[in-house]
């Protein structure tokens, strides 16, 4: 596990849990270098000072607010270190609520594992049962990389997962987005078809049956060019339908993903083996064909034995 990115403690009541955060996720993505397109060599990015003309260190700057056009206040980590907030240091639980319950935002910004420290270990895993059993979610509040968060703790398989979330006046609302519900006209038969294209394609969430194809086709064009090969062209993708006949191409979708399931191969039948076939003849030598367990394939166990015997 990498190094913990935070230190401090849940607090709802008077129970205080002393625990660390750790970033759950990471980026997997192909990262690239700028070059200087005549020489091929890394370019640099230098910290300039346009008042005094010449390129500084980063250890030569400050943070600063800009509270006026042109002037500027510096704030020290000392002076984010004393900002007046219970959060600073720690995870204030404000309520919990239903974990499905529809009010609650999902505008996500980065997802942390909790693990708590040994003297914590109790009260952590009694507060994370009680979420599991109870189908609720801890609402909460964090200071994190100077920025107070709203939060969502939830139970995460042995552990809890914090999700750091957007304020209510950091989401957009969606009524400036040019939606038309009202000059939209939906028949019976094609909601009837849309349900049963949605029905089709419904299943089980499992993230490990999906991957990222642009990644991997990135790589292999990378490669491609590594290795002097030419790169192949992609394949042209074909016309989307046409969207002015939306019964035709629910249509077109249900009995494309019917073809598809047909053409899905089918697993082979196993061919018994030479210990199942000695056993089926012995079986039928003594009377006994009538008990022995079914082979797959067919035809009698013994004619199957002798053909094997005359072709080995």
């Amino acid at each position: 596990m990498a190094r913990a990115m935070w230190r401090g403690a849940i607090q709802f009541g008077l129970v205080t849990i002393p625990l660390k955060l750790y970033l759950a996720t990471e980026s997997k993505g192909i990262s690239f270098n700028m070059l200087h397109a005549t020489c091929l060599n890394r370019i640099q990015m230098r910290t300039y000072c346009p008042f005094h003309e010449e390129t500084i260190s980063r250890g030569d700057t400050v943070k600063g607010f800009e509270y006026a056009p042109g002037q500027y206040v510096v704030v020290t980590d000392d002076d984010l270190a004393s900002v007046p907030l219970k959060t600073v240091r720690s995870i204030e639980i404000e309520q919990f609520v239903p974990a499905r319950d529809g009010g609650v935002p999902r505008f996500a910004k980065q997802a942390y594992y909790v693990e708590p420290d040994p003297i914590g270990r109790k009260a952590f895993q009694l507060l994370r049962s009680v979420l599991a059993d109870q189908g609720l979610t801890a609402i909460a509040k964090v200071v994190i990389k100077d920025r107070e968060a709203l939060a969502a703790l939830d139970p995460f398989g042995s552990t809890m997962l914090l999700t750091t979330l957007y304020w209510p006046d950091e989401v957009r609302p969606v009524g400036e987005l040019s939606l038309g519900e009202d000059q939209v006209e939906i028949k019976p038969a094609e909601r009837a078809m849309a349900e049963q294209l949605v029905a089709a394609m419904t299943g089980e969430f499992d993230a490990n049956a999906h991957r990222d194809e642009y990644r991997d086709a990135l790589s292999s064009v990378i490669e491609a060019k590594v290795a002097g090969r030419e790169v192949a062209a992609p394949v042209p993708l074909e016309a989307g339908g046409n969207l002015v006949d939306l019964m035709a191409v629910l249509e077109a979708s249900v009995a494309a993903l019917h073809a598809e399931k047909r053409a899905a191969p089918v697993a082979a039948v196993a061919a018994p083996t030479d210990e199942q076939l000695a056993a089926a003849v012995a079986a039928e030598a003594a009377g006994a064909s009538e008990t022995a367990a079914p082979l797959a394939g067919a035809g009698p166990a013994s004619r199957r034995a002798e053909r094997r015997r005359k072709t080995a």
